[in-house]
């Protein structure tokens, strides 16, 4: 499943030949439902190994466009799992402290312990996007970043961090349909930024950025690109990624203790 998803790098990403609308063999959520709940599961049952272990952490990163669903498919996806043992960061424009350091520097301090997750709602990689768009990072420095972030992602992988990149890929039409969905439902005005507006006038340039740090930045992790228009094969796609990544660390329960058997024998002892 996620090799279905996994960006090939062997020739330049054209976003344009990946159908947003896509949802592979399956016609209706319903068809997936039974899968689904194997998998939910499966990611607690894998968490509680990942904690126990305390050997491996596990980072997912989550990229795309304004409207692309990455606060819902962050809920959906992993709201079954032990709170103690995952955390969950988004990454707004850099403060006033972050920005006398270098840009991967805000990053570095909520990566995860081993034995946890975290999830990112964007990430560094913006610092190679919108600072790209609005003119405060020129192309060569954009690329001088790249190998910055093939590096700290190297070096999240030696120190046994698996960083498992997603973009929600949706269409423009579908980001339009959103925004007027945002404006005309009062429930739905709270999620509502005028900013996206005129973000959503760089969709071209954004596009080309993406493509192309999609094959500059897929070093030591590979990029995962999610059809998202259809909510439901989103969050199953999201949901199978999550659990192969975990199953890929091949986590173990941790080894007994005997030792304990001594501490259960005083025990006994001092109740009777």
């Amino acid at each position: 499943m996620s090799k279905e998803f996994r960006v090939s790098v062997k020739k330049k990403v054209n976003l344009s030949n990946y159908d947003p609308k896509d949802t592979g063999r399956f016609s209706n959520k319903d068809e997936l439902a039974e899968e689904i709940e194997q998998l939910e599961q499966e990611l607690q049952d894998l968490q509680e190994k990942l904690i126990a272990g305390k050997e491996h952490a596990v980072l997912f990163v989550f990229q795309g466009m304004d409207c692309s669903g990455k606060d819902g498919v962050i809920k959906k996806v992993f709201a079954g799992l032990n709170p103690q043992g995952i955390s969950a960061h988004s990454f707004k424009a850099p403060t006033e402290e972050e920005s006398r350091h270098d840009f991967l520097w805000r990053t570095h301090q909520v990566v995860p312990a081993l034995g946890q997750i975290a999830v990112f709602n964007r990430s560094y990689y913006e610092d190679v996007l919108i600072t790209r768009v609005h003119g405060k990072v020129d192309d060569e420095e954009a690329r001088h970043r790249f190998k910055h972030i093939n590096h700290f992602e190297s070096l999240l992988a030696d120190n046994g961090v698996k960083v498992v990149k997603l973009f929600l890929h949706i269409s423009k039409q579908f980001q339009l349909e959103k925004l007027i969905s945002r404006i005309e439902d009062p429930t739905k005005n709270w999620k509502f930024d005028p900013s996206d507006l005129q973000e959503r006038k760089s969709w071209k340039q954004y596009s080309s950025y993406y493509e192309e740090l999609f094959e500059k930045c897929s070093k030591a992790s590979p990029w995962h690109l999610i059809p998202s228009d259809n909510r439901w094969y989103r969050n199953y796609a999201v949901l199978k990624i999550a659990v192969e990544a975990l199953r890929s660390l091949d986590l173990k329960e941790p080894p007994a203790n005997p030792e304990l058997q001594q501490l259960l024998a005083e025990i006994k002892e001092a109740e009777k």
